[in-house]
C-alpha cells in the first residue's frame, strides 16, 4: 500500500505550488465565479419584501466600470513584476528568481486583479440575461461594492510592495528568511528525523543508484521509513538536500537488493536547487550576491557589508539552539532507547530521539556551510577594507559565540577567520590598511 503524503512532503509541494503564478489567480478566479451564483442562491433564501429595491442598471454601471479598469490594471502588475524579476537577476543573482516569483503580495495583488475582470464579466453576463431578481441583484451590488473596496485596498498595498520588489534590500531580506525557515527546520529535525549515519550499526551493502542528474530538493524520510517497516531494510542515505546527484554516485544503501525504485520516489530530484530544504543554499544565494556587489562594475561595498550580517545572524541561529541543549544536557541524562540499530547507547548533540530509526543521513559538515558564506566574499574583498575587516569581526564574533558550546562551529570559525585574513592580507597594497587589518586579527587572539 502506498505510503500517505507525508509532512515533510506537504511542505515541499506547498512551497513549489507558491513558485507557480497562476495558482492564486485561478482560485481567486474560481471564487469571483462562485460569488455570482451565491447571489443568485439569495433569491431563493432572502425574502424581496425586507431588502431595498436596487437599479439593476447602477449595479451594471459598476459592473462595466470594473471589467474595462481591472484587466488593463492586471496586465499593467504583471509587466511590473516581469520587470522587476528582470532587475532581480541582473542586480542581485538569478538563484534569487524563485524567492520574488513567490512574493505573496504580488501574487496576491495579480489575482485580485484578475478575479475581479472574470467577477465583473461574469456578473455583467448574468444581468443581461436577467439571472437575478430582486434578492440577487442587492447581493450582487452589495458584492460588487465588496470587490470594488478589495481592489482600491490591494492596490494601494501593492503600489508600496512593488516599489521594493526586485530591489537588492528587498532580495536579500527575502533570501535571508528563506534561509532562516531551512535552519529553523534542520534544527527541528537534526539528521532529518533519521540516525546519524555515524551511530548507524546496520550499514547497507546494496548500492542505489539513479540516471538522473540535478540536486536532491528533497528526501522524504517517511516513506523510506514506511517502505523499511514494510520490508524488513534499513536504507543509509548517501546525500543530503542539496547535494548534486549523478549516475555513477550511490544515493545511498540498503541491507537488500530489489527496492531501488521504492526508495528512489521517495527522493526528489531536479536540475535546480532549492532553499526549502537545503540551508547551505541560502548561504551559497547570499555569497553570490555580495560578490557581484562586489565587482568592479558594481563596487558597492555596502551591500557585500549587509550580507555579511545577515550571514552571521543566521549562523548564530544554531549559536542558541547549540547553548540550550548544553544546558539541558548538563541538567539531565537522556539516553536512546535500546535499539539494534544503534552502535550504542549514547546522547547525541540535539538530544532528540531520532522519529526515522531504519535510516541514516550522513551530517550536515559545518566546514561546507563556511565555505559556502566566507570563501567568495573574501576572494572577491581581497583588496577592500572595510569589507575585509567586516569578515573578521564576523568570524570572530562567531568564534567567540560557539568556543564553549560546539566545538565544530569554534574549529571552522578559527580557520576561515586565518584563512580570509591571509588571503586579504597578502592582498592589501596600502601599508596602513594592513596595519588596520592586522590589529582587527591579532585582538582576536
Amino acid at each position: 500500500m502506498e505510503t500517505p503524503i507525508t509532512v515533510d512532503k506537504f511542505r515541499f509541494l506547498l512551497y513549489r505550488l507558491k513558485e507557480k503564478l497562476w495558482i492564486k489567480p485561478l482560485l481567486l478566479c474560481v471564487l469571483s465565479i462562485a460569488c455570482v451564483f451565491a447571489a443568485k442562491a439569495a433569491d431563493s433564501f432572502i425574502d424581496s419584501k425586507h431588502i431595498p429595491n436596487i437599479n439593476a442598471e447602477s449595479v451594471e454601471t459598476l459592473l462595466s466600470i470594473m471589467a474595462s479598469t481591472m484587466m488593463v490594471i492586471a496586465t499593467f502588475s504583471a509587466g511590473t513584476m516581469v520587470n522587476a524579476y528582470s532587475s532581480a537577476g541582473h542586480s542581485t543573482t538569478p538563484r534569487s528568481l524563485s524567492l520574488i516569483i513567490s512574493d505573496d503580495v504580488s501574487q496576491y495583488a495579480l489575482s485580485v486583479f484578475v478575479g475581479a475582470f472574470i467577477y465583473s464579466a461574469v456578473a455583467i453576463t448574468a444581468m443581461h440575461l436577467a439571472f437575478f431578481d430582486t434578492a440577487g441583484v442587492f447581493i450582487l451590488f452589495c458584492l460588487t461594492c465588496t470587490v470594488f473596496v478589495v481592489v482600491i485596498l490591494t492596490f494601494i498595498r501593492w503600489v508600496d510592495s512593488v516599489a521594493r520588489l526586485g530591489r537588492v534590500e528587498s532580495t536579500v531580506l527575502k533570501v535571508e528568511q528563506a534561509t532562516k525557515r531551512a535552519i529553523e527546520h534542520r534544527i527541528n529535525t537534526p539528521y532529518l528525523g533519521a540516525i546519524p549515519q555515524h551511530d548507524a550499526a546496520v550499514q547497507g551493502s546494496h548500492a542505489i543508484y539513479t540516471d538522473e542528474v540535478g540536486y536532491i530538493q528533497l528526501v522524504d524520510i517517511a516513506r523510506l521509513q514506511h517502505l523499511c517497516e514494510k520490508e524488513d531494510l534499513f536504507i543509509n542515505l548517501n546525500m543530503l538536500p542539496g547535494e548534486f546527484v549523478t549516475p555513477e554516485k550511490p544515493v545511498g544503501f540498503a541491507s537488500e537488493a530489489g527496492f531501488d525504485k521504492e526508495i528512489l520516489c521517495a527522493i526528489s530530484i531536479d536540475p535546480m536547487r532549492s532553499f526549502e530544504a537545503d540551508p547551505r543554499y541560502g548561504f551559497i544565494v547570499l555569497a553570490e550576491i555580495a560578490s557581484r556587489a562586489l565587482s568592479p562594475a558594481v563596487n558597492d561595498h555596502g551591500t557585500a557589508i549587509k550580507i555579511i550580517t545577515s550571514i552571521t545572524r543566521l549562523l548564530l541561529l544554531w549559536h542558541s539552539t547549540e547553548r540550550v541543549n548544553k544546558t539541558d544536557s548538563q541538567n539531565n541524562s537522556h539516553e536512546f532507547n535500546n535499539t539494534s540499530y544503534f552502535k550504542n547507547k549514547k546522547m547525541l548533540k540535539n538530544s532528540h530521539e531520532p522519529k526515522y530509526n531504519r535510516v541514516s543521513v550522513p551530517e550536515l559538515l559545518i566546514n561546507d556551510i563556511f565555505d559556502d558564506a566566507f570563501t567568495s566574499i573574501s576572494r572577491d574583498s581581497n583588496n577592500n577594507i572595510e569589507v575585509a575587516i567586516r569578515i573578521q569581526k564576523s568570524l570572530i564574533t562567531l568564534s567567540k559565540c560557539f568556543e564553549h558550546v560546539d566545538k565544530d562551529f569554534y574549529r571552522a570559525a578559527v580557520k576561515f577567520q586565518k584563512e580570509t585574513f591571509d588571503r586579504c592580507f597578502e592582498n592589501l597594497n596600502f601599508e596602513k590598511d594592513k596595519e588596520r587589518l592586522n590589529l582587527v586579527f591579532e585582538q582576536s587572539k
